[in-house]
């Protein structure tokens, strides 16, 4: 990875890191091991500071936003206010997920998406320290035809330019319906050739990728650069394909990680939508992985 920065590590993080491995842990001092808040979600709305401690004291050192749209606030926090409770536990979030704002709620239009709003949310961005925003998901009413692809394609183009203004880059993370033909053609590719490629790139998702059988390594290989961010999610062996610890399904990490230059990654994120038990203990095992792995380093 390119982008580096040398944190501070507090007591209670070395603690925290030792409970997995001394040796391990210390490798990680200038190693930036991202989280996907989605994967402590119902922590992060019941006590936000208390579950980015936590998550600090496992060892993650940078996290992704995952909740902004609709209450234009940082886990009910504003910008000032949740940029502070970062630093204070040595974290950074230098990417954030949004929604287009097709769907409406209640009849009405949710604010603090790439259609409704969308200024407030780079100025929000660019107050906590994000150097990317993220288009998370498209709702089964946001997909349609290929048509429909293209004209959101310009609404990314849009939205990458009062990004790059603030000096935020605009990424777009897949999920595996953009990988189901339409015309013999791909929504992801129609993403892709018809989005500037400055501004507006990719975080990719390595676990939907694996799920609609494309490859990661050869979409690095086409599309050079266009993907400074991944989600690091693994696959269980199970007929199902449910998810899994990092490490502790099918996904050959340290393969994908080779040519994580080509791809032009800058920051990764563990993420886990769904847990077999508490999403601290899973996350534990996935930076335990990691380190033991030496990934992104």
């Amino acid at each position: 990875m390119t982008s580096r920065r040398t944190f501070l590590i507090n007591t209670s993080l070395v603690t925290a890191g030792a409970l997995v491995s001394p040796s391990l842990f210390s490798m990680d001092k200038k190693r930036i091991i991202g989280l996907q808040l989605y994967t402590v979600r119902d922590a992060m709305q019941k006590d936000a500071a208390g579950t980015l401690a936590r998550v600090a004291q496992i060892g993650f050192n940078s996290v992704e936003g995952a909740t902004y749209t609709g209450s234009q606030q940082f886990y009910g926090m504003d910008a000032k206010t949740f940029a502070k409770l970062l630093k204070d536990n040595g974290l950074i979030m230098p990417s954030s997920h949004y929604r287009l704002g097709e769907d409406k709620e209640k009849g009405e239009v949710v604010k603090g998406t790439l259609l409704h709003d969308w200024n407030k949310a780079v100025d929000d961005a660019s107050a906590v320290g994000a150097k990317y925003m993220v288009c998370a998901w498209l709702s089964p009413a946001e997909r349609g035809s290929l048509d429909h692809y293209k004209f959101i394609a310009e609404q990314l183009n849009k939205a990458g330019e009062t990004c790059k203004k603030q000096g935020i880059q605009l990424c777009y993370h897949n999920h595996d319906f953009e990988f189901e033909k339409q015309q013999k053609t791909f929504p992801f590719d129609i993403i892709l050739n018809n989005t500037d490629k400055n501004l507006v790139k990719l975080e990719l998702d390595l676990y939907w990728v694996k799920k609609a059988k494309q490859n990661p390594i050869a979409l690095f290989k086409k599309h050079p650069g266009r993907f400074p961010l991944w989600h690091v999610k693994d696959m269980d062996s199970t007929p199902q394909h449910a998810f899994t610890e990092v490490g502790n399904g099918i996904i050959d990490f340290k393969e994908i990680f080779e040519h994580a230059h080509t791809a032009g990654l800058k920051y990764f994120f563990v993420e886990q939508d769904i847990c077999p038990g508490s999403p601290f203990d899973s996350i534990t095992k996935s930076i335990a992985f990691i380190r033991r792995a030496n990934l992104g380093k």
